[in-house]
């Protein structure tokens, strides 16, 4: 029988609205739900982290900083030791608040051939800790350089940036979203699943971030909740969106990574829920929009999500215990950019001057790039391997090398002979010079490349039936090519 134009029209419509209903749905963030509807054996850390506490009452915000103060003490860490500090703002929040930064090094704001490490607190409004126990940080590094060994190396060889809060707006309300209530490690860009493509509908705190990684050379960081006791590594979601173990490619470094933080702590490498006191994001819970696994692709940098208080929102009494209890987790976790890995420079070799090449590792499928301006790279490699070290550069021939790291960190440069690159397929790169290209194309590669298609061409049959008064048409589905596996 057959179909009015209407009719056809109709059902067009319905199929439209039940291809973008199966479209994941906003799955929660870290320290929020999990989207697989299952939680066993992390019940009890999952309530713990389940949602806004109504319960914040004035009595318990007694003791913490507010934005004010916060600021105020910011600026006094600059002003007590202007020889190692610098203070910034990457951006304000959306009820604008300034984003500072306190940069920690020997020669701040000045660049060298050194790493950069970056520290993120209150990415959740009702996680107050990691704000105080950040400028206890950059108080004590302050305090202790040239009498602590390890304050001295920290500051004299890389560059150290300290954001106290990211969500100062959900601070004064006391939630976990931001002015608009949304969350913060819910907003980046995602591999697997295309949310918030277009930054126009970021937040503005999201593209304060995005835009500060573009602009530093950040070789990793890591970004301080509450909720739970543990140390959180990529990838924090599966394509499928299953619970389950989903390592990244640099799944051995970002372990060791997570167990430098864990065995410095306290008592987080005894936990009972997570082995070692670390936990691949996808297999404790996935999910999708977070900063970790955006950090890690569009910047290079090796990112951990720390969940450093069992309770969100501690009473202010604990707040120098759990610093304690941290402190040498952190500072371990900074050191070990100088520590370990690889780093060196890559030089051209007619000319001698330094040029911004990739390297690679034979085996592992991401790399990072040298910077513009000396050349370097830092790249965080678990010890105890041997490693087929690869550099490149377009107009260049590739060289590579094997090493043996070992516990300390192995000094390497290369230079790089002009003539044809390698072979080699290069990977698309955004601004920062790193894999994935853009965020829209990186997104349609994702897992839902056949729904957008098939949108596609719906789209395109109801411009026909419009425009065409003929009352049969056909639309042919061709089979879009299989999604790369990261």
């Amino acid at each position: 029988m057959a179909i009015s134009r209407h009719r056809l029209l109709f059902l067009l419509l319905l199929l439209l609205l039940r291809a973008f209903s199966s479209l994941p749905a906003q799955a929660a963030a870290r320290g929020a739900s999990d989207p697989s509807g299952t939680g066993e054996n992390f019940g009890s850390v999952l309530r713990n982290l389940l949602q806004d506490d109504p319960r914040i009452t004035d009595e318990l915000t007694h003791g913490y900083m507010s934005n004010s103060e916060l600021e105020i003490a910011v600026r006094a860490v600059g002003s007590r030791c202007p020889n190692i500090s610098r203070i910034y703002s990457i951006g304000k929040s959306v009820n604008g608040f300034s984003l500072l930064v306190i940069e920690i090094s020997d020669k701040p704001g000045e660049k060298e051939a050194e790493p950069a490490f970056k520290f993120i607190g209150n990415v959740h409004g009702d996680e107050p800790v990691g704000r105080e126990v950040l400028i206890n940080l950059a108080n004590w590094l302050c305090d202790n350089y040239l009498k602590d060994p390890l304050a001295t190396l920290i500051v004299e060889n890389m560059h150290l940036h300290i954001l106290p809060t990211m969500n100062p707006d959900g601070f004064a309300l006391r939630r976990r979203g931001n002015a608009n209530n949304v969350d913060l490690n819910r907003d980046f860009p995602d591999q697997f699943f295309p949310i918030n493509d277009e930054i126009d509908y970021r937040q503005p705190e999201t593209r304060a971030i995005m835009n500060w990684v573009k602009q530093e050379h950040f070789t990793a960081s890591a970004s301080l909740h509450g909720g739970a006791l543990v140390a959180n590594y990529p990838w924090d979601g599966s394509r499928d969106q299953s619970k389950q173990y989903y390592g990244c490619p640099d799944d051995k470094t970002f372990r060791y990574m997570a167990s430098v933080y864990s065995k410095s702590h306290y008592n987080m490498s005894l936990s009972k829920e997570f082995k070692g006191g670390i936990t691949n994001g996808a297999f404790w819970y996935p999910i999708y929009g977070g900063m970790q696994d955006w950090n890690y692709i569009h910047g290079g940098c090796f990112e951990l999500t720390l969940e450093i208080s069992d309770i969100k929102w501690p009473k202010a009494a604990e707040l120098p215990v759990i610093w304690e209890h941290n402190r040498m987790s952190m500072l371990n976790l900074a050191a070990s950019l100088v520590k370990t890995g690889v780093h060196g420079r890559i030089f051209a070799a007619d000319t001698g001057h330094p040029i911004p090449g990739s390297l690679t590792i034979k085996g592992i499928g991401s790399e990072i790039r040298a910077s513009r301006t000396y050349g370097d790279y830092h790249r965080m490699l678990a010890p105890g391997e041997n490693y087929e070290v690869i550099a490149s550069m377009e107009g260049f021939r590739t060289k590579a090398t094997r090493i043996l790291l070992e516990e300390e960190a192995v000094s390497l440069d290369f230079i790089l002979d002009p003539g044809e690159a390698s072979g080699e397929v290069k990977m698309l790169r955004n601004d920062c010079g790193c894999l994935c290209g853009d965020d829209r194309l990186f997104h349609m590669h994702g897992a839902h490349l056949e729904l957008y298609l098939f949108v596609f061409l719906i789209i395109i049959a109801l411009y026909v039936l419009f425009k065409r008064r003929t009352s049969k048409f056909t639309i042919h589905r061709h089979s879009p090519r299989r999604p790369i596996a990261v």
